[in-house]
């Protein structure tokens, strides 16, 4: 099977680190200084021999199979800016990696071309989306961990990651995870987290090691894209305290696999009994693991972009 040429941008660099999992090749755009979203091949994953640096002066000259947009300013700006009108009639994908944050129902996806994949990251997403003309397509996270990396626990105390937490407020659960805080336990990793007194931002290969030793993860996220660092750590085997609100109400089931409520005080005392009894925890961390193994296999996931990328091409399997 021919290897196909995808152009795409450095957006969530987890995100492209597994999807270049998928086998083809990633021409990934950056600027001089590596700006966020211009990353190009940057960061301490890695990466593989399929992903490949490209100015935006040199996208021009480049011949591609798909583009590939994750924002939309790609879409909006830079397609216009850095692409020939040859490249831009190109197959497309527009990968989106959040639900709508205007409004939860009514607000139109920036995208509205009946000749796009809109790909939505969960069915969530695409729910609340107006997708209006553009043909959607979900395809779920997929994860990997090393085999080295497994739940201990040892540690008594939940940890909670995310990244801006401080800035982005409410919707990521910033004064849920005050309050709970005050109460509980707790740590903060992830980019910015030092503003909150927190760990601060870890590098990724690293961070499954790092949450192994917690006895829980907490997620106060409100509306927000299942996380990957959620994922992860029930890949881990780590057991996960969340709110039961977007896609994660569909993920972890209560008192099986984890626990999940919208009653904060409800998931203090669960986050309580977890602090208490090591051997719950590592129960239900071991069926959080069973459960991310089933739905978010690094083989669907990349089964399921070879298929999304074959299909807007042409070139089937």
């Amino acid at each position: 099977m021919r290897r196909l040429k995808v152009l795409t941008w450095h957006t969530h660099g987890s995100y492209l680190y597994y999807l270049s999992q998928a086998p083809h090749e990633f021409f990934v755009l950056s600027k001089p200084g590596r700006p966020a979203g211009y990353g190009g091949r940057c960061g301490s994953y890695p990466w593989g021999d399929n992903v490949h640096d490209l100015t935006v002066e040199a996208a021009r000259l480049g011949q591609f199979d798909c583009i590939l947009f994750q924002d939309r300013q790609h879409w909006e700006d830079d397609q216009f800016a850095f692409l020939t009108a040859a490249q831009r009639a190109l197959p497309r994908i527009y990968l989106e990696h959040a639900p709508p944050q205007a409004h939860p129902t009514d607000t139109p996806h920036p995208v509205n071309d009946p000749n796009l994949l809109l790909v939505h990251v969960t069915p969530f997403n695409e729910l609340m989306w107006d997708n209006r003309r553009t043909p959607t397509r979900v395809i779920e996270h997929g994860v990997f961990i090393p085999d080295t990396v497994r739940y201990l626990g040892a540690l008594e105390r939940g940890l909670v990651i995310g990244n801006d937490v401080s800035w982005r407020g409410r919707r990521m659960g910033l004064d849920l995870f005050l309050q709970a805080r005050a109460q509980l336990p707790l740590d903060l990793v992830g980019r910015a987290a030092e503003e909150l007194k927190g760990i601060g931002e870890v590098q990724h290969a690293q961070l499954p090691a790092l949450a192994a030793r917690y006895r829980f993860v907490f997620s106060p996220t409100r509306h927000a894209s299942l996380g990957l660092g959620v994922i992860e750590a029930m890949m881990v085997g780590i057991p996960v305290v969340a709110l039961a609100t977007a896609e994660m109400a569909t993920v972890i089931d209560d008192g099986a696999n984890g626990y999940i409520d919208t009653r904060l005080e409800r998931l203090f005392d669960c986050m309580r009994e977890l602090l208490r009894s090591p051997s719950l925890a590592r129960d239900l961390g071991q069926a959080a693991r069973r459960r991310a193994q089933e739905r978010f296999s690094i083989e669907r996931f990349s089964a399921d972009w070879d298929a999304a990328l074959r299909h807007v091409t042409g070139h089937q399997a």
